[in-house]
Order: structure tokens, then C-alpha cells, then sequence
């Protein structure tokens, strides 16, 4: 209990942080989840954060959202979705810890490292996207790097990529918590207490509220430096941990 305690506290700051930064939640909260609780639970916890936050903020941000492009990707993610559900089936928990370190690692690297990038788009590009960013979401809780890096190459302004993703991260974690359900990626004894979906509606209804409070004290730099630290803390944590545990073994 004290661990799903700690875990719900997590969810808590990954939700002030995404109101006070637009920094995904999925970034800070899926590698705090995976140490505390294991992978596979805690990348399930996190898509159904990201689900309900996704949610939340689309109400908000609806009328700058780009429909046609969300339908695409969305639909593109639903089969990126399905290997990356049965990736977290198979694998062992250490290799799985190795994924989602590697993973968030790599969406901080994206952000903060990628800018120069030709300017292609299509459906194409939109498809490859929305099918990497389904199964880097269903198997470490972070799509970040694909659509970073699709909405530098497309050129998308900043106001109509950030509404944008909202939907689609919406869709992403209801696609990927049915999904590990229906395939059992995450065994019966690990699925959260019954009580977890509504704790994360409550979570996160509180963060982002408390966020929107803090917004007007914290600057936006100094709140997305704390998520970005949180997520190289979480990620390499995780890294090191899986490495650990595969070298001993």
C-alpha cells in the first residue's frame, strides 16, 4: 500500500508539471512507475494517466486541434499498439526496464537535441509516426520522440501541435491499457487495485488544478527543467536497474 501511495504521488507531480510545462506525462511519470511498481503495471498506470489528462486538457484546447491529422495518426498508432502490447507480454521484467529507461532517455535526448530537420510531410511520414508513437507508448508509457520529431519535420506550429496531441495521447493509452488487457501483457496478480481509475481521474483533476495555481508564480522555464531532471533521474534509474539485474542474472 505504501508503494501504491508513493506511486499516486507520482501521478500527482506528473500532472502539476503537465499543466505548468506541457511536458508529457508519460515523460516524468512512466520511469517513477516502473521503479516503484514494476514495468509492466507502471507503464499501464501511466497510459491511463495519460489518458485521462489527454482527455482533460482536449476540452480546453479543442478548437486548435487538427482532426484529420489526429484520425490519421490515431489510427496508425492502433497498429503500432498491438506488437509493442505483445512485446510486454514476452519479455522479462529487466529487459523491460531496459526499454523504458532507454526509452524516456531517448524522448529527453529528442526534445532537447533535435532541431534542423528537412521538411517532409504526408501520409507517409503521418503514418510512420502515429505507428512508432504506438509502440513506444504501449511498451514504455512515452511517445514523445516520434512526434517530436514528426512535428519538426512537418513544420507544425507549436499552438496546433501541442492541442493536437492531446487526442492522440488520449487515444494512444486507452488503446494501450485495452489492449494489454485483452492480450494479458500485465499478469493478473500485477494489475492495480480496482480503485486506481478513479484515484487517476482525482489525481489528476487536483494536479492539474494545483498546476494552474503554481503557473502563476513558476516560470514555464524553471518547471520544465524540474520534469526534464525527473525524467533523466527516472529513466537512467531504470536503465541501470534492468542492466543490473540482466548482468547478474
Amino acid at each position: 500500500m505504501e508503494l501504491w501511495f508513493v506511486a499516486g504521488c507520482a501521478v500527482l507531480l506528473g500532472a502539476v508539471l503537465q499543466r505548468l510545462s506541457g511536458t508529457g506525462v508519460g515523460l516524468v511519470v512512466a520511469p517513477i512507475l516502473s521503479l516503484l511498481i514494476g514495468p509492466g503495471p507502471g507503464v499501464l498506470v501511466t497510459n491511463a494517466t495519460t489518458t485521462v489528462s489527454g482527455f482533460l486538457i482536449m476540452l480546453a484546447v479543442r478548437h486548435d486541434v487538427d482532426w484529420a491529422t489526429c484520425r490519421r495518426l490515431c489510427l496508425a498508432a492502433a497498429v503500432g499498439a498491438v506488437p509493442g502490447a505483445l512485446i510486454v507480454r514476452e519479455l522479462a521484467l529487466p529487459w523491460l526496464q531496459v526499454v523504458v529507461g532507454g526509452v524516456v532517455l531517448l524522448a529527453v535526448a529528442t526534445t532537447v537535441a533535435v532541431r534542423d530537420l528537412p521538411h517532409i510531410e504526408g501520409a507517409g511520414a503521418t503514418a510512420l509516426a502515429g505507428l512508432i508513437g504506438g509502440l513506444l507508448n504501449t511498451t514504455a508509457g512515452v511517445a514523445a520522440p516520434a512526434m517530436v520529431i514528426y512535428s519538426r519535420l512537418r513544420r507544425w506550429p507549436q499552438e496546433t501541435f501541442a492541442a493536437t496531441m492531446q487526442p492522440v495521447f488520449m487515444t494512444m493509452g486507452a488503446l494501450s491499457v485495452l489492449l494489454k488487457t485483452v492480450l494479458g501483457s500485465v499478469p493478473s496478480s500485477q494489475l492495480p487495485p480496482w480503485w486506481t481509475p478513479p484515484a487517476i481521474v482525482i489525481l489528476v483533476v487536483v494536479g492539474s488544478w494545483v498546476g494552474g495555481r503554481l503557473a502563476r508564480v513558476v516560470p514555464v522555464a524553471v518547471a520544465g527543467k524540474l520534469a526534464v531532471t525527473l525524467a533523466l533521474l527516472g529513466g537512467a534509474s531504470a536503465l541501470i536497474r534492468g542492466s543490473l539485474a540482466l548482468l547478474g542474472g
